[in-house]
C-alpha cells in the first residue's frame, strides 16, 4: 500500500493524464512500462506539490517514496522518483547508491537512465569524500562492465 504521499502524487499524475499521450502505453518505446499520459511539466508540478503538503519528509522517508514510486511500472511514477531525487540530492549519501543501482537496472529506456545518472548520481558522486568517495567510484566502476545494459549506460554518462 502507497505512503499517503506516493498516493497524492499516483491520483495527481492519474487525474493530468491526457489520452492522446497513452499511446505509448506498454510499447516497446517505453520498455514496456504502463503510461499515464501525464505531460512533464505536470510531472514536477505534482512532485512540488507533494513535498508543500508533506514537508516532514527526511532522508529515509524521500528514499522510501522514492522507491514506492519506482516499484509500480509505470513510466511517469518512475520519473516522478527521479524528480523527487534530484530536488533532494543534499540528502542522499553513498549508500543510497545501491538502491539508485536497482532503479538503474530497471530503468528500461534512456529518458529515465540519462536524468537519474546526470541529475542524481553525477551530483551526489561530486559531493562525496574521503572513503565514501572511493566506495562510490568502486560501484560506478563494477556498472561499466555489468551485465545490465542500463548500468553501463550509466556508466558511460558519468
Amino acid at each position: 500500500m502507497d505512503s499517503p504521499a506516493a498516493q497524492f502524487i499516483d491520483h495527481t499524475l492519474r487525474s493530468e493524464a491526457s489520452e492522446w499521450r497513452t499511446w505509448a502505453n506498454g510499447d516497446p518505446s517505453v520498455g514496456g512500462l504502463g503510461v499515464y499520459g501525464a505531460s512533464v511539466g505536470a510531472i514536477r508540478g505534482t512532485v512540488r506539490d507533494a513535498l508543500r503538503r508533506h514537508r516532514d519528509l527526511q532522508h529515509d522517508d524521500i528514499t522510501a517514496l522514492a522507491s514506492e514510486l519506482w516499484a509500480t511500472p509505470v513510466f511517469e511514477r518512475r520519473l516522478a522518483a527521479i524528480v523527487l531525487l534530484q530536488g533532494q540530492t543534499d540528502l542522499l549519501t553513498g549508500n543510497d547508491l545501491t538502491r539508485i543501482e536497482g532503479f538503474l537496472r530497471d530503468a528500461r529506456v534512456p529518458e529515465l537512465i540519462q536524468p537519474l545518472t546526470l541529475d542524481v548520481v553525477r551530483p551526489l558522486l561530486a559531493r562525496l569524500t574521503g572513503v565514501e568517495a572511493d566506495r562510490a567510484q568502486r560501484i560506478v566502476a563494477r556498472w561499466a562492465t555489468s551485465d545490465a545494459d542500463s548500468l553501463r549506460a550509466a556508466a558511460a554518462l558519468l
